[in-house]
C-alpha cells in the first residue's frame, strides 16, 4: 500500500531539464508555488527524486595489489552481474512461457526512468518534533511561536497550519465543539493585491465569520454575528518584514463572542507571496488571555531565524 508523503518542498518534477526548481506538494497534490532549492546541508539527504545512491562497497581480494586488484574485482563483478542477468531471463521466461511476443515485463522497482514524471513526491520520514514550542509553515517560510497554555494541531480542516488552545466546550449554539483560542496562516492567493493594509483590512470580515459566524458546514457554533467595533489597527514588524493588522471585538447571538485579528505581510524568502496569519481568542473567562495577540504577532519569525525576534520593538496602536 503506497502512502502518500508530507507536505514539503521537493524537487519539481516539470521543470525543464538542466533548471533546478522546488515546487510545494501539499500532501496530496501539486501547487504552484515554487522555489530556488535551499543550500544542501552536510549530512542530511535532499527530497527529491531520482534513483537512490548506490552504496554497495567492493573488498580487495587477499594477495592482489595496484593494478591487479583491480582488473580481478571488475572482473569478478561483471561476472556476477552476468550470471544474475541470465537468471534473471530464465525466470522472467518461464513466467510468461517464453513467449517472444509477450513483452517486456512489469516493473519490480519503483524507480524512476531516466525522464521520470512522477505524480507526487518520494516519500520522507518523519522525525520527532525537535520543539514543540515553534510552529514552520513551510510554506510561507515563517514560524509561529506556541504559547504556554497553546498547543500545535496535527491536522487541520484545509491544511492552514494552526496553532490552537487543546481544550474543547460545547459550543453555545449550532455546531458540537468549539476552542477558546485559534491562530492559523495562508498563503493569499484570493486576489493580486499585495498591499498588507489593504489585505488585512479586508480578510478581517472573512475572519470573524469563520471564527464566530457560519463554519465551513453551515452552522453557527455562536448563534452568528449581532455587532463589531474596530479595537487596533496599525502597521507593524513582523518577521522581519513590514505588515499590517486589524483586530475585531465581536459580539454573538450566543457565548460571549470574543476577539478576530488578520495580519497581513510579505513573506520573506522565494516570490514573498502575502501571508495572512488569523486570529481568535474568545472573551470569555476560560479564554486565554488576550495578551496572546500580541505575544504571537511579535515571535513570528522567518524560518531560519531561529535566534531573532520578528517584532522586537514595534508597537500598535488603535486607530479611528
Amino acid at each position: 500500500m503506497s502512502m502518500s508523503p508530507p507536505p514539503g518542498w521537493y524537487t519539481d518534477p516539470s521543470a525543464p531539464p538542466g533548471q533546478h526548481v522546488e515546487r510545494w506538494w501539499d500532501g496530496s497534490a501539486w501547487t504552484e508555488h515554487r522555489r530556488a532549492p535551499a543550500a544542501p546541508r552536510t549530512g542530511q539527504a535532499q527530497p527529491g527524486f531520482g534513483p537512490p545512491q548506490d552504496r554497495t562497497q567492493v573488498q580487495p581480494l587477499p594477495g592482489a595489489s595496484g593494478g591487479s586488484r583491480a582488473k580481478v574485482v571488475a572482473l569478478a563483478t561483471a561476472g556476477v552481474v552476468l550470471v544474475a542477468s541470465i537468471v534473471t531471463g530464465v525466470v522472467l521466461l518461464r513466467e510468461d512461457g517464453g513467449d517472444p511476443q509477450a513483452g517486456p515485463p512489469a516493473p519490480t522497482t519503483s524507480e524512476p526512468a531516466d525522464t521520470p514524471t512522477p505524480t507526487s513526491p518520494t516519500p520522507t520520514t518523519s522525525a520527532p518534533d525537535p520543539d514543540p514550542s515553534t510552529l514552520v509553515d513551510q510554506l510561507n517560510g515563517i514560524m509561529i511561536p506556541v504559547p504556554a497554555g497553546w498547543e500545535k494541531a496535527d491536522s487541520t480542516v484545509g491544511g492552514d497550519p494552526t496553532v490552537r488552545t487543546p481544550d474543547v466546550y460545547d459550543c453555545p449554539g449550532e455546531g458540537s465543539l468549539c476552542r477558546h483560542g485559534t491562530v492559523y496562516s495562508r498563503t493569499s492567493t484570493a486576489t493580486d493585491e499585495r498591499s498588507p493594509k489593504a489585505l488585512a483590512q479586508r480578510d478581517i470580515k472573512d475572519a470573524a465569520d469563520r471564527a464566530y459566524d457560519e463554519d465551513k458546514v453551515g452552522m453557527e457554533p455562536f448563534g452568528g454575528i449581532t455587532s463589531h467595533e474596530k479595537v487596533k489597527e496599525g502597521t507593524v514588524a513582523v518577521a522581519g518584514r513590514s505588515g499590517y493588522l486589524v483586530r475585531w471585538r465581536v459580539r454573538t447571538d450566543k457565548g460571549p463572542g470574543g476577539y478576530v485579528q488578520s495580519l497581513a505581510f510579505p513573506s520573506s524568502h522565494g516570490s514573498e507571496a502575502p501571508v495572512i496569519v488569523r486570529f481568535a481568542i474568545d472573551a470569555g473567562d476560560e479564554a486565554p488571555p488576550l495578551s496572546d495577540m500580541d505575544k504571537i504577532t511579535k515571535g513570528i519569525r522567518p524560518v531560519g531565524a531561529e535566534g531573532t525576534s520578528g517584532g522586537v520593538g514595534s508597537s500598535v496602536g488603535a486607530t479611528p
